[in-house]
């Protein structure tokens, strides 16, 4: 028989995976891998409380694999104790609880115990460490103002700059379009990351011909030359052709 067009199917019952055969189904929230086991740790940091924005989005990512993000968004409640889902999700809602309090520092973990659901838990963190947009917009554009390269090589500057801007990023919301506005919203952005290049190019680009001349500079180190005075490589303008090095700056004084 043909299949269908499922793009209009409902979204799932979860109150129709009752039987014990349904628990075994892939696609079930209530279904736990043999890997699954309340020791688990899902993210490789844990929340210390200034850096919810980064765990908060990684720990999402980690939920929604395993299936278990219904767990923390309310979209499945407790059900009655008489309910034939009670063991189930009573089993699947303290594995997750378990997850998070793995993922997050003792002191934070030891206030946490007595919350009954994923639910309180998820919620108890973000009513705590969430911030307010303003002023945690503002406090990411004085970190990118103030940061420098200083004793950094290219790539760690560089994976600071960027977590930085996109956090930032994260924090501006932007309407749906269609007529290619966010296209020139978006190359915009990496217009401030990028002060001098012509033809523009992409940040990530940028990054890599940055990291190209920083590995050529440690190179000629060996040879008998007059030493260059120290500055840093993301905010001069180096003297050699521009097929090998392009002036580029990274960072934006806001």
């Amino acid at each position: 028989m043909a299949r269908g067009n499922n793009t209009n199917r409902p979204p799932p019952d979860y109150t129709s995976f009752g039987s014990s055969s349904s628990m075994d189904e892939l696609s079930s929230p209530y279904y736990l891998q043999n890997g699954d086991h309340p020791g688990l740790i899902l993210v490789s940091h844990s929340l210390t409380g200034s850096n919810f924005s980064s765990w908060h989005r990684a720990l999402l990512l980690a939920l929604t694999a395993k299936n278990k993000l219904v767990f923390i968004d309310g979209t499945i409640v407790r059900p009655p104790s008489t309910d034939l889902l009670f063991s189930s999700w009573n089993r699947c809602n303290s594995m997750v609880i378990s997850w998070i309090l793995n993922s997050v520092a003792n002191d934070i973990a030891d206030n946490l115990l007595y919350f009954s659901t994923g639910y309180k838990v998820w919620n108890d963190l973000k009513t705590r460490y969430s911030q307010a947009n303003g002023p945690r917009i503002f406090q990411l554009k004085q970190r990118i103002s103030s940061l420098c390269q200083g004793s950094l090589d290219v790539n760690g500057y560089y994976s600071k700059l960027k977590s930085l801007w996109d956090e930032l990023q994260d924090y501006i919301l932007l309407p749906s379009c269609t007529c290619g506005a966010l296209r020139e919203i978006g190359a915009s952005k990496e217009q401030d990351h990028i002060l001098l290049l012509e033809p523009l190019s992409s940040l990530t680009k940028v990054f890599s011909m940055v990291l190209q001349e920083e590995r050529q500079r440690q190179l000629s180190v060996a040879l008998p030359t007059p030493a260059a005075p120290d500055t840093p490589i993301l905010t001069s303008v180096a003297s050699s052709p521009p097929s090998i090095s392009t002036a580029v700056a990274v960072q934006r004084r806001l």
